[in-house]
C-alpha cells in the first residue's frame, strides 16, 4: 500500500476535488496544509508551487486528476 500525501490549501477547489475523491475511494491519505508553517517547510522541500500535490509514495503528481492519480495508485 503506497502512502499517500496530499499537499493543499484551504480555498483551493482542486484540493477539494481531490480530497473529496480520496475519500469517496476510502483511500487513506495526510493532509498537509501548504499556509501551515509545517506545511510550508514540507512543501518547500517537494520542490513544486501551486497545489494540488499529490505525493504517491515517492513519486508526485502536479495537480488532479483520476486518470493521473491512479496511474501512480495502482502500479
Amino acid at each position: 500500500m503506497k502512502r499517500i500525501t496530499l499537499y493543499t490549501m484551504v480555498n483551493c477547489p482542486h484540493c477539494k476535488t481531490a480530497k473529496q475523491y480520496l475519500e469517496q475511494q476510502k483511500i487513506i491519505f495526510r493532509s498537509v496544509d501548504v499556509k501551515s508553517p509545517a506545511g510550508q517547510k514540507e512543501f518547500a522541500k517537494t520542490g513544486f508551487r501551486g497545489v494540488p500535490i499529490l505525493k504517491v509514495g515517492d513519486q508526485f503528481l502536479n495537480g488532479f486528476s483520476v486518470k493521473g492519480f491512479n496511474s501512480l495508485y495502482k502500479n
